[in-house]
């Protein structure tokens, strides 16, 4: 292993029970047997990238798809494998679970192997928003879920909002909100629902009865205030922590640092490219290598991923990555949005506020490649 800064390990989990109408991620059902030569072929390719990139890890990840499909013995299995490849001291390690079945004797089983962080897919603590989205769980069932993570010993929890959801409105988002607060989790990411093509969702946009944009807007910024009062406090467009509990994996990607993605549809950003694999199982399972992305980690890229963070865009870490402070043009761009209250620009560089992330997308592209 080399004295290079640690990276980040992503597995994708594809496994789902089903497709929920909103789901755009890369997943399919499986059987064990499946779900078992799966859990081989990640192991394998764990070893054959910790080989190529003789790397050590501070970060692993299991994303879905519903990685507690994997059950607790695969999952501890590659938990070990990861450990053996990658090193992964004081490492966090992340699982996410769907709270729709018992997972009291799966969560003691995967703290043990070195799991020591959960992501809970909540999405909402009313059950008519619940059904509205497909969810196969109930709000009991999310928060047994919530107490049995923490009666098994984990210490770091989060749970998953929507937000601009059917019959959302702004009460049933203070509950849950409060819901959130009230179980004593220590983080919470709350996504605006985007409907993505190919979804049942954008088959039926036009029959759904979300809140127009300008409700969305006001959604959004309720929950940012919200969440604050409540102590999480807000370091990313849609994510908020308490104090020292921000994911150490996802900053990776927002701090433009290395990763190495495995299974199908995951990323990697090693040595200045970007990498992917097909959404296709098969081919993975078949040693299919990663198809080039293309290059990765430039001024451009990088500021258009810290302008997601509530830290934003700073003169000193660009002078440690570039040797160079935030070029003056773009500096100009961004102070056109400071009397509007979207961005806020001082001698250490730019940031948005929780306005200007509502029009991120707009405000990224008029700003980062104004002339």
């Amino acid at each position: 292993m080399n004295k290079k800064e640690p990276v980040g390990v992503y597995i994708h989990v594809p496994f789902c029970d089903g497709k929920c109408p909103y789901c755009d991620f890369y997943s399919l059902y499986g059987n064990d047997k499946l779900i078992d030569e799966y859990t081989q072929t990640v192991s394998k390719v764990m070893a054959k990238s910790s080989e190529k990139w003789n790397r050590t890890a501070d970060t692993l990840y299991f994303g879905g798809g519903t990685p507690n499909l994997l059950g607790q013995e695969r999952l501890s299995f590659l938990i070990k494998t990861a450990k053996e490849k990658f090193g992964l001291e004081n490492a966090e390690i992340t699982v996410e679970v769907n709270p729709a079945e018992d997972l009291s004797g799966f969560l003691e089983e995967i703290k043990k192997a070195g799991a020591n962080r959960l992501s809970i897919g909540l999405q909402s603590a009313n059950e008519d928003e619940l059904k509205l989205l497909g969810r196969r769980h109930t709000v009991k069932q999310a928060e047994k879920a919530v107490k049995d993570a923490q009666n098994a010993g984990f210490k770091n929890i989060s749970l998953d909002l929507m937000l601009a959801i059917q019959k959302q409105t702004k009460e049933s988002l203070l509950r849950s909100i409060n819901f959130c607060a009230e179980m004593g989790v220590q983080h919470i990411s709350a996504y605006l629902l985007k409907i993505e093509p190919k979804t049942l969702y954008y088959r039926k946009r036009d029959k759904l009865d979300v809140p127009n944009d300008d409700e969305a807007a006001e959604l959004y910024l309720t929950a940012c205030e919200e969440l604050e009062k409540r102590g999480f406090m807000q370091y990313e467009i849609s994510n908020f922590a308490k104090p020292g509990f921000e994911s150490r994996h996802n900053l990776k990607y927002w701090d433009c640092k290395e990763y190495i993605g495995i299974g199908p549809a995951a990323h990697s950003f090693m040595d200045g490219k970007r990498f992917y694999y097909n959404r296709d199982i098969k081919g993975f399972m078949h040693d299919e290598e990663p198809a080039l992305d293309g290059k990765g980690g430039s001024f451009e890229e990088y500021a258009m991923l810290k302008l997601r963070l509530c830290s934003g865009l700073d003169n000193e870490d660009c002078r440690k990555r570039f040797n160079m402070d935030i070029p003056e043009r773009i500096l100009k761009a961004a102070k056109l949005y400071q009397q509007g209250g979207l961005t806020v620009c001082d001698k250490n560089g730019i940031h948005f506020t929780p306005k200007g992330f509502l029009v991120s997308n707009m405000l990224i592209s008029e700003i980062l490649f104004s002339k």
